[in-house]
């Protein structure tokens, strides 16, 4: 029997298509041209802290910093020293200019209604409600919970928490009220706000129910705030509960912004789909706001008349980063939408490009998979030409998703920024530069300038090209995680301790012979097929390549011969029936695409995949469902239950 490879994942794909910028792009760029670029990365490489000093330096400071970073791993303390308020830097600084009338907030419910903030109004909002959380007994260091819908009192209530030094933890409003209780107590927050409910895909979410049951297992919630959404009626309990409309009524407009050491803490992010005790990852102040306002900038090409969206849900990273703070630091109009993307039709969020003239598109690949399977008659409905730029987050895009996003969305004209991060990471690390880097169908590309990322094999060296390792971060950044919230020893354990001194970050990845990172997927996610550890993106690729699929699951069973079966989980092209024979088309076509290693031993075709609201495929529950035929994991994070239902049931008639 051939001995498994222990070191390193085997790779298999190839992509060798190349999409230059535009040139008309590249001239506008604030980053334009490859030697440009290299010249930014061998500065951001020799010198990161000099770099990111520079960067810092655009920000608005109270009190100037002393040392840009304090190292001594795997705890990191940046800009020291200085004073700084995020909010300050989001709002005040920008109404001393133009953009004080400037359209700060472009908000869209579920049901069509709307509101647009502009940056005076949204600062005059935030200092109403800062007044209000101090009426509340919220002071510097206090912990706040936010439960809300995607409505304007969510960036709101975050950045009056950041004017007056609270830290915020957001959670997510698809979780369920033991998960908020279990977050809450975690961070023993003193104050919930919430809302009456907010919409989703028609149905209206109850939020305020759901709070009523965490708040009474949360001992250190003294109090509550409630946003009236929906108008539902709900209970209220005297001398703990308080409309938000009531209180702001006679809060003043005036709340100057809190002097804030660079590492005060500004909020804690709770990841999904942990077992046992949640990991609040914790981010500070100062760095975090300079990668966001940087990487926010630069990777996505912001100009002053630009409206950009980024379509992620505020309970997850990619909402605090690149709906918030990232586009309010830079002063750029950013959309928010409330509800579902697919409803009530397919185009909803073509129809909203159209209708703000968007300019920035920021998506999942989960999100354009299934726009592919409801096909091109969609988008081609709507006038989708104030598209200049596109960009992708939250797992790897396979390359078949990826040129039907440039050709049917950005009418092969847009650059497609496809970007690596993670909640721990706090601001991309991976990304093309638009105007700069030649693209790769599938590839995040190059690390960011002052950002040093590796494939490395358990020893911490470097793998050849074209060889897959474990991606890992090799020295501190800005935006970096400083622990887990109450439990630095677990944040030692998980991030620090595979590889001493440098930051594992659980993907899997290869380099290629320019030096392009691939994401192969998550480590936990590899499988191990006779003596082969082969990632699940380079498999789901592969089927996704067959013009049949829209999308694809991968995961491993237990097999007594190759040591683990692949299972895939496959959705099919609008119109396309599930026949017999397409599943043995599907394993050849796999086959003679990456190689016979990688040929499944089961396919199993479904309307849909279970997925997360962000977009991210619940591979954890496929993986229980292939081992055996029934899920009892953790699954409050999961946007529809029916999904989970009809495999468990299919399997069930199979044995029955």
């Amino acid at each position: 029997m051939k001995k498994e490879n222990t070191e390193n994942i085997t790779t298999l794909l190839k992509e060798n298509r190349l999409f230059h910028p535009p040139i008309a792009f590249k001239k506008a760029a604030h980053i334009s041209g490859f030697s440009t670029l290299q010249k930014l990365k061998k500065t951001g490489q020799k010198n990161p802290e000099l770099f990111w000093a520079q960067q810092a330096k655009n920000l608005k400071w109270i009190k100037p910093f002393k040392k840009t970073l304090v190292w001594n791993p795997p705890f990191a303390q940046w800009f020291l020293g200085g004073k700084i308020n995020v909010s300050e830097n989001c709002l005040d600084r920008h109404l001393t200019t133009f953009r004080k009338n400037k359209a700060a907030i472009l908000w869209e419910g579920e049901p069509g209604d709307t509101r647009t903030l502009t940056y005076a109004e949204l600062h005059r909002e935030v200092c109403r409600f800062a007044n209000v959380l101090k009426s509340l007994g919220i002071s510097k260091g206090d912990r706040v919970s936010i439960y809300l819908p995607m409505i304007p009192e969510l960036p709101i209530a975050m950045l009056a928490c950041a004017r007056i030094g609270a830290t915020h933890s957001v959670i997510f409003g698809g979780f369920s009220s033991e998960a908020l209780k279990e977050r809450n107590v975690d961070a023993q927050a003193k104050l919930l706000i919430t809302a009456d409910g907010g919409y989703r895909k028609g149905q209206i979410v109850p939020l305020k129910i759901n709070a009523d049951s965490a708040v009474t297992g949360s001992p250190s919630i003294e109090k509550v705030v409630v946003v009236r959404r929906t108008g539902e009626s709900v209970p209220m309990v005297s001398g703990r509960d308080f409309w938000w409309h009531d209180l702001m009524k006679s809060a003043s407009p005036h709340c100057p912004p809190e002097p804030l050491d660079s590492e005060h803490p500004l909020f804690i992010l709770y990841t999904s789909g942990s077992t046992g005790k949640p990991k609040g990852v914790l981010h500070t102040t100062a760095g975090y706001l300079t990668q966001a306002a940087w990487t926010t900038k630069h990777i996505f090409d912001l100009k002053e008349e630009d409206t950009y969206w980024c379509t992620a849900d505020i309970g997850w990273v990619t909402g605090h980063t690149y709906i918030v703070y990232g586009p309010l630091a830079n002063g750029v109009t950013t959309v928010m939408y409330e509800g579902a993307p697919l409803y009530p039709q397919p185009d909803r969020f073509w129809e909203l490009v159209e209708k703000y003239k968007v300019n920035i598109f920021y998506t999942a690949p989960t999100a354009i998979r299934t726009f592919v399977k409801f096909g091109d008659e969609w988008p081609n409905k709507h006038d989708l030409s104030s598209l200049r730029l596109l960009g992708t987050v939250g797992e790897p895009i396979n390359p078949q998703a990826w040129l039907w996003y440039h050709k049917v969305i950005g009418g092969s004209r847009c650059p497609i920024v496809d970007t690596w991060w993670q909640t721990e990471t706090g601001a991309i690390m991976i990304s093309p530069l638009p105007g700069a880097t030649p693209l790769k169908p599938g590839s995040g590309t190059l690390s960011l300038p002052g950002i040093q990322a590796e494939v490395v094999d358990k020893t911490g060296k470097p793998v050849a090209s074209g060889q897959g390792g474990y991606l890992v971060i090799q020295k501190p950044w800005p935006a970096m995680l400083r622990t887990i919230y109450g439990d630095s020893e677990r944040f030692k354990k998980q991030y620090w301790s595979q590889i001493p001194g440098i930051y594992f970050t659980g993907d899997g990845a290869r380099k290629d012979k320019d030096g392009y990172f691939w994401i192969m997927g998550r480590i936990d996610d590899v499988i191990k097929v006779s003596g082969h550890r082969l990632g699940t993106a380079e498999i789901e690729s592969a089927l996704v390549s067959h013009p049949k699929v829209a999308e694809a699951a991968v995961v491993g069973r237990p097999d007594e011969i190759t040591g683990e079966g692949i299972v895939a989980f496959v959705t099919l092209q609008g119109g396309v029936q599930p026949e017999p024979a397409l599943s043995e088309i599907l394993r050849e076509h796999v086959s003679k695409t990456i190689g016979s290693v990688a040929r499944p031993a089961e396919i199993r075709f479904t309307d849909t995949l279970p997925k997360t609201r962000s977009g991210k495929i619940m591979r954890r529950l496929l993986r229980e469902l292939a081992t055996s035929h029934q899920v009892k994991g953790d699954v409050t994070t999961l946007e529809d239950f029916s999904v989970l239902t009809k495999l468990q049931t299919s399997y069930e008639e199979e044995e029955g």
